[in-house]
């Protein structure tokens, strides 16, 4: 795989973490660079890690991995999207408790939205192709796409005024269902 396939498929890989980053954007309300960081870092290092793990992993695992992926996929997204969607149909009184910046929600989206830079891992495992090159791609741009997606979604949010939430959550889900549909079509 050359340099400019492995482009194409870092970005592929980062579409995910971008819409939940635009997501992310959405609800924070005091946005900072500092904040914005952590998204992308948590992002970018989930799906750097993740193709070198199903690198590594090979094809010895392939096929039991595949079976439930996009199920694990789905549920994380499925779960904090539709919290998501709870909170937001809430008073704006009451206390939401859902926050994109908590360390427990990031770890589970990273880990959602990298399981597939796992399984394409495991597909670059057969091929020859520095995974070193193809890792630090992936998470670079996946972190940069993460940052700036942070900043987007988060001058909508403020431009509209409007209970983005929804949005939010329907996007996690969306994007929960896609990797689902995808995996039982591919099984």
């Amino acid at each position: 795989m050359d340099l400019l396939n492995t482009t194409f498929l870092s970005i592929g890989l980062a579409i995910d973490a971008f819409a939940v980053s635009l997501s992310s954007g959405f609800i924070i309300k005091h946005i900072k660079f500092n904040k914005a960081l952590k998204i992308a870092l948590f992002f970018g290092i989930f799906q750097g890690v993740m193709p070198l793990i199903g690198w590594l992993t090979g094809l010895t695992f392939r096929d039991a991995l595949a079976n439930f992926d996009h199920w694990i996929a789905f549920i994380l997204l499925a779960a904090i999207g539709g919290k998501m969607i709870y909170e937001a149909c809430q008073d704006e009184e009451e206390n939401k408790k859902f926050n994109p910046l908590d360390n427990y929600t990031l770890f589970a989206l990273a880990i959602a939205t990298s399981i597939d830079a796992l399984a394409a891992g495991l597909g670059l495992s057969v091929l020859r192709v520095s995974i070193l090159l193809a890792c630090t791609l992936i998470a670079s741009i996946t972190f940069s796409l993460s940052f700036i997606g942070v900043f987007i979604g988060h001058k909508f949010g403020s431009i509209f005024n409007q209970k983005l939430e929804i949005l939010g959550g329907i996007t996690l889900i969306g994007i929960g269902t896609k990797i689902l549909v995808e995996g039982l079509i591919i099984h």
